[in-house]
């Protein structure tokens, strides 16, 4: 039997031995590639960021950083898959609003989506665009809502799925003009967007990213940016305040996290990656072409993107339960 100070000893060796350990996997962190998985189909924003970010990535980490798309209920099933993954920095999520916030509001999900992630970085921001097929009869915003108020029922609204900012932001833009349409459930932005293009449907409200390149293009039509500044990459497209429909501000942000238990050395280090990344005037120049506004470097930091989270949060939860919005 060990006496008191042979116990003591016992303690603290292992102690030592075990930070020991911990900062000596945190020095060779990474020694094999990462996955960095994104809860939406290919094509759409956040896979096309999120592409461009971890390619950059590469650089800083001496490891490749592969994404790996996991779709489905509003982008909750790829985030739960990280949430449940080991703590060990080999498995990320690149998420957004949609995925890390409203679903938490129309979800019955199996794990918190503030609480069971550490947050990594804050990384870009990105209003939204109210589009239509160019075949809908009316030339600017106030148009559309009086077309779309005169002919209720009769025009139809793409978004990514169920619970997607798309689909919230459809609904509140309903609720917002006094108008009424049928709402179309895709498997991503993406999708959706193609079928506005090809005029299957009527309607888009999507992101500046995947959708900037066909209206510069001229196959589909912009009414106004979801918010108080025109887009640099896109001056000519209004703001909802100069088209008539004042404060419908909609801000689609992305970030990274890893799951809860990841050590501060681990986060330090994708932090890094990420803010070299983002420093790189190539991808810079990329993202502002995709409309997207890098946050600036103070932003960038676990700290802003838990703080922007719960805030949004606190924002949005009542507005769906407000709308009714639930899971389909």
């Amino acid at each position: 039997m060990l006496t008191r100070h042979q116990f003591w000893r016992v303690a603290v060796c292992t102690a030592v031995l075990l930070v020991s350990a911990h900062l000596v996997c945190a020095q060779i962190y990474p020694s094999r590639p990462i996955k960095m998985v994104v809860p939406y189909a290919p094509g759409g924003s956040t896979d096309v960021i999120a592409r461009n970010v971890a390619e950059r990535m590469k650089a800083s980490l001496g490891q490749a950083v592969i994404v790996e798309n996991v779709t489905g209920a509003a982008g909750s099933i790829a985030t739960g898959r990280v949430a449940r993954a080991a703590p060990d920095g080999y498995t990320l999520s690149f998420g957004q609003l949609g995925s890390n916030v409203m679903t938490g509001a129309i979800y019955a999900l199996q794990y918190d989506p503030l609480n069971d992630f550490e947050p990594v970085i804050l990384i870009v921001n990105n209003p939204m665009l109210i589009l239509a097929k160019n075949a809908m009869p009316s030339d600017d915003l106030e148009g559309l809502i009086a077309w779309l108020r005169a002919n209720p029922e009769k025009a139809t609204m793409g978004n990514a799925g169920a619970g997607s900012i798309s689909h919230v932001a459809g609904l509140l833009f309903q609720k917002r003009t006094s108008t009424r349409f049928a709402s179309v459930p895709y498997r991503g932005a993406a999708p959706a967007l193609q079928d506005l293009v090809a005029g299957q449907i009527d309607l888009q409200i999507a992101d500046a990213t995947s959708s900037l390149g066909h209206v510069h293009a001229g196959t589909i039509r912009a009414y106004a940016v979801t918010a108080s500044n025109r887009l640099p990459s896109a001056p000519g497209i209004p703001t909802v305040d100069e088209a008539g429909l004042r404060g419908f501000y909609l801000s689609l942000w992305h970030g990274l996290w890893a799951p809860k238990g990841t050590s501060k050395p681990v986060i330090a280090k994708l932090n890094t990656a990420v803010i070299e990344a983002l420093a790189d005037p190539g991808l810079r120049m990329r993202l502002t072409e995709l409309g997207q506004e890098i946050f600036p470097r103070e932003q960038q930091t676990p700290e802003a993107l838990k703080a922007l989270e719960k805030s949004e949060i606190e924002k949005w939860w009542p507005i769906i339960k407000e709308l009714k919005i639930r899971a389909e």
